[in-house]
């Protein structure tokens, strides 16, 4: 299924953009060029597509590449919040922003909303304002705990997962928001961080059915600007053509980005345009568990891995001492918990 707008979206002047014009983009909305400063509002900025945190301490790391000053615990400050988003994904995002990952996501058929509500009310009984384990949740309702994922769009479950233990689910009142406005302002949230983007992509993404992502689009039709990209044609939010349009800023010289984070959390021919070689791509997003993307000066040049103390970096084609330099201070930088020291090895 494909979108087909209105003919005065389609009328509307095309902006031609470079693959360099996209990254610059996408690196100084994502805060990639230069750290922000620590605190509440550079969080949420940071979370504004949200953090995905599915490795442990995935969203941490995240963080770190984009703010200065990171600890360890950033993680569970007091503005961000931790539950199942797209595509039942665990997910670290801004407190103030719970409608928008969750309520967004309730399923448009009855069928599916009905059994998000019913498992919600059921857990909220069984839990009665504490917290449980999700296996003993979900064994002590008959289900297995996997599908109490189904239960997150009503925004009523929030979960506390450190990667060590299994996660611990609590309810919450649900927020005081309308789907279809919060389903929007995902939409606009995924437009800025990844774009210039697609219906099919932001479905993708989202873990929604594709007409539900056309309607989303067609419902931001006024807000949007056609654009065409070295791989196709695709929507930018117009309030951020001066954005893009702007000379980059300096790239920063390292970052160490996470398995999963908003940078390269692409599908498809999206990631053709981070990372064009087919080489490349089949190494950074395999079949089975991502690695690390190393970014330097502004392009990922390889990807990394880690166990315990050794962080394991292997770049794609030779990088000078300084940029090596640069990385290995990212490295000892990294806020990991229970790691005094971070060995590096590079693998060629």
């Amino acid at each position: 299924m494909e979108w087909t707008p209105s003919r005065s979206a389609r009328a509307r002047r095309l902006l031609e953009l470079t693959r360099e014009q996209i990254l610059a983009f996408r690196r100084r909305v994502g805060a990639l060029d230069e750290r922000l400063p620590a605190g509440p509002d550079a969080l949420r900025q940071i979370a504004w597509a949200g953090l995905k945190d599915s490795m442990p301490r995935a969203a941490v790391l995240s963080i770190h590449a984009r703010m200065a000053g990171t600890q360890a615990g950033d993680w569970e400050h007091p503005a961000l919040i931790q539950l199942w988003g797209p595509c039942h994904h665990a997910y670290v995002v801004s407190r103030d922003d719970l409608a928008v990952f969750t309520l967004s996501l309730m399923p448009d058929d009855a069928r599916g909303r009905a059994r998000a509500e019913r498992l919600a009310e059921q857990l909220g009984v069984l839990l009665a304002g504490g917290g449980l384990p999700y296996d003993d949740a979900g064994q002590a309702l008959g289900v297995n705990p996997n599908a109490l994922r189904y239960a997150a769009p009503t925004g009523t479950v929030l979960i506390r997962w450190d990667g060590a233990r299994r996660p611990t689910v609590w309810t919450v009142p649900p927020p005081a928001a309308d789907p279809g406005g919060a389903r929007l302002e995902l939409a606009r949230r995924h437009l800025h961080v990844f774009g210039p983007s697609t219906p099919r992509a932001f479905g993708e993404w989202a873990g929604l059915p594709q007409r539900a992502a056309i309607a989303a689009f067609a419902a931001l039709e006024p807000e949007l600007l056609p654009v065409r990209t070295p791989i196709g044609d695709a929507w930018l939010l117009a309030s951020d053509e001066p954005l893009i349009r702007a000379a980059p800023a300096p790239a920063a010289r390292a970052r160490l980005l996470p398995s999963g984070d908003t940078f390269f959390l692409h599908q498809g021919d999206d990631r053709r345009l981070l990372v064009p070689d087919p080489v490349r791509r089949g190494e950074l997003w395999t079949s089975r568990v991502w690695p690390g993307a190393v970014l330097c000066d502004g392009e990922v040049r390889g990807v990394w891995r880690r166990a315990d103390r050794l962080l394991t970096i292997s770049p794609w084609g030779r990088l000078g001492r300084a940029a090596r330099d640069a990385i290995e201070a990212e490295a000892a930088a990294l806020p990991l918990p229970g790691v005094d020291r971070v060995d590096v090895r590079w693998d060629s």
